[in-house]
């Protein structure tokens, strides 16, 4: 089988800078507390195998957060009552990743008790774990505002101190005493600044042996991601994977290969990586956007190319899927893009996921009906906007696409 040429180090530093999206002003929370995480763990003297998981598992921590609000909530204090939903959530969609479900149990975990955790029946290796995420996870939120300024400096031994107080009750005495250690020099807290954060996630993946993701491990991480976007609202649960079983259909009705048709599944399963930004208010508004929003919602098309350009180096799949909304008489978003320069799977993509969007449900609308959906994309063939080769297609076949994209 062909290799899609991806570098697990790679994937997982860039697709951690996604979900940071969700958190709009506090971007690059899970590369610090998954740089903490590390640094304590090192200082414990765990295998190198051990250290560089829980750098992943870092990064990867809040992929159970998709909504701003929630986001809010868990940064706003220590403990949030609300926090355990996304940890079991995360855990949920880790597990049916199995190149990542060895990390599922800590991430449940994530936001409990050390002294609760020691009442449950819990793997000892997985509760020091996951309690060390919660402890970088929480010393991040006390950094948080302090960030990029001189202030750290000043007001870092406070936070060594707070964390102190909550030695055996949030916190494992053992992992509270390493921090306690290692923290108290300007450079642990300096480090933190951006530029030399990348800096040190770029050498760390120098410094490891390189390690490559086949296509089925790409598919089940795609997924993965399309479960964390699709979360953000009820309206938009499996749009994402309907989006790529659609377009992999229609792109294998028109003759493409096997290899190809895997690139454009995973282009569909994340063409709409970049809403990780976008608030839940905008995406569940009932009524028309205002031009400000709109302008926010315009943008994810362009922050799902950037993002997929860094995973996906060697690929049409960033065109393939940040192309979503381009149309072929250059109308479209981001690019203005027309007919000539869009591939077969752009416009497939593009009908994929106007069909599948126009069966769903949304806040200002009902599901629409086969019929009307299908008035409704010939209209748009009609106006020059979409593929009418690509509309044919799925025409031709209407119930079979109706169903892939209602389930």
């Amino acid at each position: 089988m062909k290799l899609q040429h991806v570098d697990v180090h790679n994937a997982i530093t860039v697709l951690s800078s996604a979900l940071d999206l969700v958190g709009v002003d506090e971007v690059m929370h899970g590369k610090r507390v998954a740089v903490m995480a590390r640094a304590i763990a090192m200082h414990l003297g765990w295998p190198e195998p051990e250290c560089l998981s829980i750098l992943y598992a870092g990064m990867l921590h809040d992929c159970g957060v998709s909504k701003i609000h929630e986001h809010r909530q868990l940064t706003a204090t220590l403990e949030w009552e609300g926090a355990e939903e996304h940890c079991i959530r995360g855990a949920d969609f880790l597990s049916d990743c199995q190149p990542l479900s060895h990390l599922s149990a800590e991430i449940r975990y994530h936001h409990t008790r050390w002294e609760r955790l020691l009442e449950l029946p819990v793997d000892p290796r997985i509760r020091l774990r996951a309690n060390l995420l919660f402890l970088a996870d929480r010393v991040d939120v006390l950094q948080a505002p302090l960030l990029n300024s001189s202030m750290i400096l000043i007001e870092y031994p406070a936070i060594i101190a707070r964390i102190k107080t909550l030695s055996g009750l949030l916190f494992a005495p053992e992992l509270v005493d390493v921090f306690s250690e290692i923290a108290d020099v300007e450079a642990f807290w300096l480090a933190m600044e951006p530029d030399y954060l990348d800096e040190d996630l770029r050498r760390i993946g120098r410094d490891i042996q390189a390690a490559m993701l086949g296509i089925p491990a790409l598919k089940e991480l795609a997924r993965l991601f399309s479960r964390v976007v699709d979360a953000k609202s009820p309206y938009t649960v499996e749009h994402s994977q309907r989006v790529a079983l659609i377009a992999r259909q229609l792109a294998a009705d028109f003759g493409v290969d096997d290899y190809t048709l895997d690139q454009v599944e995973i282009a569909g399963l994340l063409h709409d990586i970049g809403k990780l930004r976008v608030s839940e208010d905008i995406i569940d508004k009932p009524g028309m956007l205002t031009p400000e929003e709109r302008a926010i919602m315009h943008r994810h098309s362009y922050d799902t190319f950037r993002i997929l350009q860094r995973v996906f180096e060697d690929s049409k799949i960033p065109v393939w899927a940040g192309f979503h909304h381009e149309t072929l008489i250059g109308d479209g978003y981001p690019f203005k893009n027309a007919n000539q320069e869009l591939d077969l799977e752009c416009r497939i993509i593009a009908v994929a996921d106007i069909f599948q969007a126009l069966a769903q449900e949304r806040p200002y609308r009902h599901t629409m009906t086969l019929a009307y959906i299908l008035n409704d994309i010939q209209s748009r063939v009609t106006a020059g906007r979409l593929d009418g080769d690509v509309v044919a297609k799925l025409t031709a076949n209407a119930e079979h696409y109706y169903r892939l994209a209602v389930a």
